[in-house]
Formats: structure tokens, sequence, C-alpha cells
């Protein structure tokens, strides 16, 4: 891997002497000035600052994208002809009336379970914006209500339908002490497994990204990579935390491989991007950097997030943290309150008896946690919609770039 670093830089040398020699050569001082004024006005395309031009340059991304999709596709017509044949034949058995439907419905009812908690996982992780937190919005959630429902039916054989839209209890009672730290982990494998299967998904971009820009030797357009390019140029001068905490990261991986790689991906990491990165750059097989992170994210990172989710909610827990809510001085009663009666909400639903109608406190937190989801997902669309405009930015800035080169 160190041969692969000096190879690289040898070719930007090389590059350089080449722009020197044909009389394009500018100061790399200056360079990185004008790199640094375009990143900053490309920042400002935002749509609470430019709103009129953020929406146009996001609509003009669209096109080209699309553009590029169509033109790909056209050069693939094998592929496509292929994949529509395939999906009228699974179009006509699922249509069709036969003996096999009862199989159709139970692969459908799977496959859009799993589709579902893969997608969340996808938009967790992936490279748009600031991602989509969806462990907290959605992941989360189901496991702590089906570990409150577990305590509170002394069981998880809860009929199907209706979970997982909603958990009834079972008419028939399990003995006590029937539940368990790990039947209550089984009972929400699947579902984390498929978000953990996701988020290793949406880890790919980067990868591919910073593997193809080092096998073609191009100048990528990611801001990320070329963070990561200037990180490997002056890693000797890093002094601030992040920097050495990115740097950690990149030696890990580079020097350990495999187990480095699986590291980094079975704890919580914000800089697991840059894994990826540092493992296109140096090359590192796909099947070693993807057969790791899936490790990592979809078995021991997901079984240790699971594990502190049903603790933390499970029945003692959650009776402790109600009663020291209520014994907060001065505001402890009116706090504790909507908690207490949000609580007996979800038991009277488990048990079949919600039409007694809908307490206050469930009304109070179902509205505050709705509202969160709603401002967290407008917030990843408005993260989406600047990433694209600013991209489209970076195609202008290149453009002209080129155009004063070439002058």
């Amino acid at each position: 891997m160190a041969e692969n670093g000096k190879s690289c830089r040898d070719q930007r040398r090389v590059a350089m002497n080449k722009e020197q020699h044909n009389g394009n050569f500018t100061d790399p001082s200056s360079m990185s000035e004008k790199k640094r004024r375009d990143r900053e006005e490309r920042q400002n395309i935002v749509l609470w600052r430019q709103p009129l031009i953020t929406l146009q340059y996001f609509f003009l991304e669209i096109l080209i994208i699309l553009k590029e999709w169509t033109s790909k596709l056209w050069h693939r017509q094998s592929i496509v002809v292929s994949f529509l044949l395939l999906l009228a034949v699974l179009i006509a058995t699922y249509y069709v009336e036969g003996a096999h439907q009862q199989y159709v419905q139970r692969i459908e009812k799977q496959f859009l379970l799993y589709a579902y908690w893969i997608g969340l996982g996808i938009l967790s992780s992936v490279g748009l914006g600031t991602g989509l937190h969806t462990f907290l919005l959605y992941l989360g959630p189901h496991i702590a209500s089906v570990t409150l429902a577990a305590y509170e039916c002394n069981s998880v054989n809860f009929p199907e339908p209706p979970y997982p839209d909603q958990i009834v209890c079972p008419d028939e009672a399990s003995p006590e002490g029937a539940i368990s730290l790990w039947s209550i982990i089984s009972k929400v494998r699947i579902e984390a497994c498929m978000w953990g299967v996701g988020t290793a998904i949406g880890e790919l971009p980067p990868y591919f990204m910073a593997r193809a820009a080092r096998l073609s030797g191009a100048e990528p357009d990611d801001e990320e990579y070329q963070e990561f390019e200037e990180m490997l140029e002056h890693a000797e001068a890093a002094q601030d935390f992040a920097s050495r905490a990115k740097l950690a990261v990149q030696n890990l991986v580079q020097k350990v491989g495999f187990f480095g790689i699986l590291a980094c991906a079975s704890i919580p990491n914000p800089l697991f991007d840059l894994a990826g990165i540092t493992c296109g750059h140096f090359l590192v097989p796909f099947w070693t950097f993807f057969g790791a992170t899936l490790i990592g994210k979809a078995i021991i990172k997901m079984h240790i997030q699971k594990i502190f989710v049903i603790i933390t909610f499970s029945k003692h827990i959650v009776e402790q943290m109600v009663a020291f809510i209520g014994a907060v001085p001065g505001i402890g009663p009116s706090l504790q309150k909507p908690f207490q009666e949000y609580l007996e909400a979800q038991r009277q639903k488990l048990h079949h008896k919600s039409e007694m109608g809908t307490s206050q406190g469930e009304n109070w937190l179902s509205w505050m946690f709705e509202k969160l989801v709603v401002v967290m997902v407008c917030y990843f669309i408005l993260s989406i919609i600047n990433s694209m405009a600013q991209s489209y930015a970076k195609r202008i800035q290149q453009r002209l770039n080129s155009e004063e080169k070439t002058k």
C-alpha cells in the first residue's frame, strides 16, 4: 500500500511537470486559494440564502443525471431488455390466478419487509447531504415498542397480521419468566440485520469513487476525497483532534486491512466514509472491504445497538426512568403525568382496549414524535436539494476553469 501511495504521488508530480512544460503551470498556493473560494461560493448555494438559484441548479442537475443514465442504459440494451422480460414474467406470475398465489403473497410480504428496512439503512448512510438518521426515527422506536410489548404481554408471539404494523398481545398467556433478552433479540433480528445490510450498501459510493479516481488518475468530484488527499500530504503536520482521528482511521484501515475495516464498521463511527475512501484509494479488493463492512454493521454493530435499546426499554428500567422524572423538584409531577398516561395507553392497546379512547398524554407525545420525524425528513430532503445544486455549481466552475486554462 505504501508503494501504491508513492506511485500515486509520482504520477501527480509527472502531471505537474507536464503542465509546466506546456506553459500552463500555476502557483500551487494560488490554486488552493482559488479552490477555497470556489468551495465557499458553492456552500452559499442553499435554499435559505439563494432559493431561486438553488432550485434552478437542482433541476438542471437532475436533467444532467437523467441524461447520463439514459445514455448508459442505451449502451446496455441487452441488460435493459433482459430486465424488462424478467419484470414481465414477474408481473404475469403475480396477477395470474392459481395455486402458486399463496407462495407469491408470502414472497411479496417478505420482500417488502426486507426492502423497507434495507432502504431505511441505505438512507441512513448513503452520501446524499447529511443522511437520514433512520435508526433514531424508525428502527430504534420499533425495537423499543417490541421490548415494551414483550414485557407487558409476557410473550413475543404477536399475531401476524397485524404485527409489525400494530402489536397486540396473544390470547394464550405464557409462563412467568418466559421473556429473556435473547427472545427479544430474536424477534427483531430480521429488521435490525436488514437495516445493517442497508447501511453497509450505503457505504459503497465513497469506495467506488476513490477507486475509480485512483485507477483513472482523474480529479474526483468529491470534497471528502480532496480532503483525504490533503490529509495524506500534510499527515505529519496534523495537530487538531479531528485530523488525528481521521489519520488514526486511515492508518488502521491501511495497515490492518480486513480486521481494521471490521473494527471501524463494528462501532458507531461518523468517520467511516474515510475508511471507504481509504480502501478505494489503496485499491483494497471489493469483497475485502464490503465483507468486513457487512459483518461489522449488519451483525456486530447491530447486536450492540439492539442490546442497548432492549436494556434501556426493559420494564423495570422504564419504570425507574418515569419515577426519576417525577422526582425532579417543581416540574417533576407535571412532566411525569403524560409519560404515565402514554404507557398506560400503550398497555391498553396491547390488550385490545384502545377503544376506550386516546389519552391526552399519548396525543402529546405522539404529536411531538410525529413532528420530529417530519422535521428530520424535511431536513434530509433539503440537504439533497442543496447538495445537488452545489454539484451543478461545481460543474459550472470546472467548465470556467478549463476555459481559462485554454486561453
